[in-house]
């Protein structure tokens, strides 16, 4: 483990790169027209992918990032939903014709927390207005603490073949300052519930640098976890943004581990994960070996997205619900933030635009170098530079950066081949960002880079 690299490095505020350009650079000059006029050019024989927002949990977890809010009763849920029904229909009204899906991503909040009726209704309004391939990947967001049995009965029922599980620490002084508590028998019952009804795949979503967080009990989460045996694992650093989520504050600042601790958590979870037989994918993710992930890293087919690392290869990506974020051939499209106002303007038969971001060849240009970097750990610039008809000596913005880097063992650079070192890998959005030409305007909205 590089200490020295995470004591150097670990303060600076970077993207997760899920997209390029990232979002704080979205603007109002992408409105609803500009949207419609993508929709109408989608690729309609492509397989395109969905993704739907539900902003909504029983409990406010205090390190949330996400658009959520709670609530105690089902009615605000039910009229959401139907919001997104008729979205659906908008999208694909505009589309023209119903479009392959190949991918759906229930995001939230929690999506489990609608009724089982709601869900159904929900999924098949989608497969009404889309044309929901057989072999599609269909994929929720729970938390274990809520899901109940008619709930799992309706996942299966609804095709669901993929459940990520929120489980973050089994520490119970951990839960306790993060206003989540989980036992690892209501995880272990969630788990074999959703295996019984044919949701096979599962991942666990865990989290370091959270308070009172240690190595050890790192470890212990680690070692309940792999009992269970889930096919993947996302491991991300917790982000402290209480300027942008008020309910951080709730989380004494004190509590957290410094960055070399933060580093020695992430580093100690990985190695455990390894040592348990799974594959490390990118910066923070581990797979079985005989995962589609795993494969897809093999096969030099591993992309990133808003949900993090995926073997999706659709390049359209559309987005329901208040907050959801689309992407088009074209540029990305965000929805209204607030449920109220998404809700109002899917009333009018609008659709829901509020900001977006038009591609220009230089983004293409640096999305698929920063792509490659997140993914491969290495990218060979020359190759491209060539695809996109650009200079490969004007691909890095920050040459500062990739100079200390390199002089620091980091990165390798031969004949403009990079490749990020071993032992390195978790400064590779350090890395990414010496391509970054936006950076400099978004920095303090970042998270730290370890």
């Amino acid at each position: 483990m590089r200490s020295d690299l995470a004591k150097q490095y670990g303060q600076d505020r970077l993207p997760r790169y899920t997209s390029y350009p990232t979002a704080p650079h979205f603007s109002a000059a992408i409105s609803e027209q500009d949207y419609r006029s993508w929709l109408r050019s989608v690729p309609v024989r492509q397989p395109a992918s969905i993704y739907l927002h539900i902003p909504f949990c029983r409990s406010m977890c205090w390190y949330c990032g996400c658009h959520t809010s709670v609530t105690k009763r089902d009615d605000p849920i039910a009229i959401y939903a139907g919001g997104l029904r008729k979205e659906a229909h908008l999208v694909a009204e505009t589309i023209g014709q119903r479009i392959p899906i190949s991918h759906v991503h229930f995001g939230g909040g929690t999506p489990t927390i609608m009724t089982p009726d709601t869900l159904v209704d929900l999924v098949g309004a989608l497969r009404y207005s889309f044309f929901v391939l057989p072999e599609a990947e269909i994929a929720v967001e729970i938390d274990p603490r809520t899901l109940t049995e008619p709930m799992t009965e309706a996942l299966g029922y609804c095709g669901v073949n993929r459940a990520s599980l929120g489980v973050q620490s089994f520490d119970p002084a951990v839960q306790r300052a993060i206003n989540r508590l989980q036992s690892f028998e209501q995880t272990a019952a969630s788990v074999e519930r959703l295996r019984r009804e044919g949701v096979g795949r599962l991942n666990f979503d865990l989290l370091y640098g959270l308070p009172l967080q240690t190595v050890k009990s790192c470890l212990d989460t680690v070692a309940k976890c792999v009992e269970l045996r889930p096919d993947r694992f996302s491991v991300f650093g917790y982000a402290h943004i209480p300027s942008f989520k008020k309910h951080q504050r709730k989380i004494a600042e004190e509590t957290l581990p410094d960055c070399i601790e933060r580093h020695l958590q992430s580093e100690t979870i990985a190695e455990a994960l390894l040592d348990a037989g799974y594959v490390r994918i990118g910066l923070d993710h581990f797979a079985l070996p005989d995962d589609n992930l795993a494969l897809a890293k093999r096969e030099g087919r591993l992309r990133r997205n808003f949900q993090g690392y995926t073997d999706d290869s659709a390049d359209t990506l559309i987005g329901l619900g208040a907050s959801s974020i689309g992407r088009m051939p074209q540029g990305f499209v965000q929805n209204v933030v607030a449920t109220r106002d998404y809700l109002a303007r899917i009333a009018e038969d609008r659709l829901a635009t509020a900001k977006g971001y038009a591609f220009t060849e230089e983004d293409r240009f640096r999305a698929d170098i920063i792509e490659r970097i997140m993914c491969d750990l290495a990218v060979d610039l020359p190759q491209i530079a060539q695809l996109h008809g650009r200079d490969p000596n004007s691909a890095i913005v920050d040459r500062s950066r990739m100079e200390s880097l390199i002089a620091d063992g980091a990165v390798t650079m031969f004949d403009d081949r990079l490749s990020v070192s071993v032992g390195a890998e978790f400064l590779v959005r350090s890395v990414a960002s010496a391509f970054d030409a936006h950076l400099a305007r978004s920095a303090a909205t970042h998270s730290r880079a370890v």
